[in-house]
């Protein structure tokens, strides 16, 4: 690992934990030496990177700190633009514009050098069949989604009735090439997964459900887990 990789990797690594590390879980998971962790942290220290250490307790980043969202690696960059040639290929077409210009801001924003990375990962085959035709407004959707708005819902089940829902929306899930709203049905009074491709008319009701999203989820999570 080159060691400007490193020091990103570091800042990662403190970002994601609330407690202290020690310089030794810090140089094992890093692979490196703890003399050579001495020195990076002393160039994070020069560069004013807000690390805090304490002998026998360990560093800590500080929690107003923000990397500026372009430090990425050459492998995150290929993660970014393999994910966003994904969502383009298989998303609404609102979603696959966004994923396209990200790419195309990806490209014209990173270092010459690493450009091709980006083009390169995002022009590799993602799609292996046909788009999944949709009745509604997929922005719609995600809106209702971030905005805990509830749903009305003409829905068309598997064996071809066709329900009026009212439906808390938590998720768009993919599932063997299908997309998938999972919701808190209020009709059946439990969570469902329905088929957006099933879905015949949505419309977003001006009433958000009670609760917290999280708090759903996580139901939902234990329930599909038993």
């Amino acid at each position: 690992m080159r060691r400007t990789e490193r020091l990103f990797q570091i800042i990662q690594i403190l970002r994601s934990t609330k407690s202290p590390i020690t310089g030794r879980e810090l140089a094992h998971e890093l692979e490196i030496s703890l003399s050579t962790l001495y020195r990076d942290m002393a160039e994070l220290n020069a560069q004013r990177i807000p690390i805090t250490g304490e002998a026998g307790v360990g560093y800590v980043l500080d929690g107003g700190y923000d990397m500026p969202p372009l430090m990425l690696t050459a492998d995150e960059l290929e993660a970014a633009a393999l994910g966003a040639a994904w969502v383009a290929s298989e998303a609404d077409p609102s979603l696959a514009r966004a994923a396209r210009d990200l790419v195309a801001k990806l490209s014209s924003a990173i270092p010459k050098e690493l450009r091709p990375v980006v083009l390169d990962a995002s022009s590799k085959p993602i799609q292996t069949r046909v788009m999944v035709f949709e009745r509604f407004d997929s922005a719609l959707l995600r809106y209702a989604i971030r905005e805990r708005y509830k749903l009305q819902l003409i829905y068309t089940d598997r064996d071809g009735s066709t329900t009026d829902r009212i439906a808390w929306p938590l998720l768009i899930a993919f599932l063997d090439r299908t997309r998938y709203l999972v919701g808190w049905c209020e009709t059946k009074n439990d969570y469902r997964h329905f088929k957006t491709e099933r879905v015949q008319e949505l419309k977003v009701l001006g009433e958000k459900y009670p609760g917290r999203r999280a708090t759903l989820l996580k139901g939902w999570d234990e329930a599909t887990a038993s």
